[in-house]
């Protein structure tokens, strides 16, 4: 009697570039340079530069047989549409999606991974919180920070039925989650889960 062959994931803590950002890249900017200053900014733009490098460099060192992994990235919707996101983001800039088109050419498997919904209803919120920010009204910052908080929880437990839906037997899953992220006590007991080593503490 064969045994059943184990489900692995691999979870990669990511830090979101500025041009992950998408519309609200400019206003995101602008905020943290009143904050600390254009210096301050781009410092921030170098390290998570170096970073991504470090991604590259550890999954790489991997090894993997690309063609028996499925990709699982943060912020990318279930829509039937995923590669032609991932591209554009990647044209853009975005070390994240540029690095994921190239484990793509690798044989890699891109799968839809977050609820449109969801995913939807964060955006919203986001405008509305750098909107309070930048204009000075912060009276509604707290309660937009709950919800925001409840959001995760819901996002982070539809990544994990997505990967339990979508992860087969033998097959390896490499999750791009930003820190803020947990899929830790949602996924089943058999997928077996590895977070990539790398030092992230310094950009939190």
């Amino acid at each position: 009697m064969s045994s059943v062959k184990a489900r692995r994931l691999i979870w990669v803590p990511i830090i979101h570039t500025s041009a992950d950002l998408g519309s609200l890249q400019s206003a995101v900017r602008r905020i943290h340079e009143q904050r600390a200053g254009a210096s301050v900014w781009q410092e921030r733009v170098r390290q998570i530069g170096q970073l991504w490098r470090s991604i590259r460099t550890s999954l790489m060192q991997l090894e993997l047989d690309w063609s028996n992994v499925l990709l699982y990235q943060d912020g990318l919707p279930v829509c039937g549409k995923e590669d032609r996101i991932v591209q554009d983001l990647a044209r853009t800039g975005s070390a994240n999606h540029r690095l994921l088109v190239e484990l793509m050419a690798r044989g890699a498997r891109l799968v839809g991974t977050e609820s449109p919904d969801l995913l939807i209803e964060e955006y919203e919120l986001n405008r509305q919180l750098l909107l309070d920010r930048s204009t000075g009204a912060q009276g509604l910052e707290a309660e937009v920070q709950a919800l925001s908080r409840d959001l995760l929880d819901r996002r982070d437990a539809f990544v994990a039925r997505r990967i339990d839906e979508t992860l087969a037997p033998g097959q390896i899953g490499c999750l791009f989650l930003g820190l803020m992220h947990s899929v830790e006590g949602r996924l089943p007991t058999e997928i077996s889960v590895t977070r990539l080593g790398e030092a992230y503490r310094s950009l939190e």
